[in-house]
């Protein structure tokens, strides 16, 4: 299993969310390209990219600082955060990025998932945001009438290989993830299913690992130094 640290970012800076909620951000870092260098030390080789703005209004202002992080490091990036366009997505593949992930528009633009899977492959993975069964949408300000198993059917249907499941209600919460979803979901699916949400200690990478799921995001676990990365990278292997 692979570990993906985190890097959220808010007006060029590396903040965490607590469940989604833009009011309750946290700012850890004014450079992210220096934690992105730290945890390539620490033996990472993904990173987890999400462009807060970017997913409110559809934009790509940090695109700048993905550009670097993917040219500066020897990470693989995967970005997140309103990406509802062909020319969005060519606009990161450009950047370097190595995997683009569709959240809102898989949910809204059928078209444009069906062309994305069909044109970029393995380059494109769709995230599934859980709040309460549903799927949500818009920077997990809107719920769709999706329940997630239906969604992750259609996708299935659609070609996408790899989804990037975070259970809301967890994320940023720092009391461990959702176990019992992951481990359905890996019984029912043969996505390559990364977890996200709430993966706040060794166990729960443990656990993870023992579901053969594909990787698992740390976030704030890292940021508040509740999680070693190097440690985790090697429980995760």
């Amino acid at each position: 299993m692979i570990i993906l640290p985190a890097i959220d970012l808010y007006e060029k800076k590396a903040v965490r969310l607590l469940r989604g909620r833009y009011d309750q951000m946290t700012v850890y870092s004014e450079n992210p390209i220096e934690i992105a260098r730290e945890f390539e030390s620490c033996g990472a080789a993904y990173v987890h990219v999400v462009d807060l703005e970017g997913a409110k209004d559809g934009t790509t202002p940090n695109i700048e600082i993905v550009k670097q992080i993917a040219g500066e490091t020897g990470l693989r990036v995967e970005i997140g955060g309103g990406i509802r366009s062909t020319e969005t997505v060519e606009k990161y593949i450009a950047a370097g990025v190595s995997r683009v992930i569709l959240g809102t528009a898989a949910v809204t633009d059928e078209a444009f998932l069906c062309r994305s899977a069909k044109e970029y492959g393995e380059k494109i993975a769709v995230g599934a945001d859980i709040r309460d069964g549903y799927i949500a949408i818009k920077g997990w300000l809107e719920k769709s009438d999706y329940s997630a198993e239906s969604f992750l059917d259609y996708i299935r249907e659609k070609g996408i290989s790899t989804v990037i499941c975070t259970d809301i209600s967890k994320d940023g919460a720092m009391r461990g993830t959702n176990l019992e979803l992951y481990r359905k979901l890996s019984e029912k699916y043969s996505f390559n299913i990364i977890a996200s949400g709430g993966v706040s200690s060794l166990s729960d990478i443990e656990q993870l690992r023992s579901m053969n799921l594909y990787g698992a995001i740390i976030g704030k676990a890292y940021y508040t130094g509740a999680v070693n990365l190097k440690e985790a990278i090697e429980v995760a292997k």
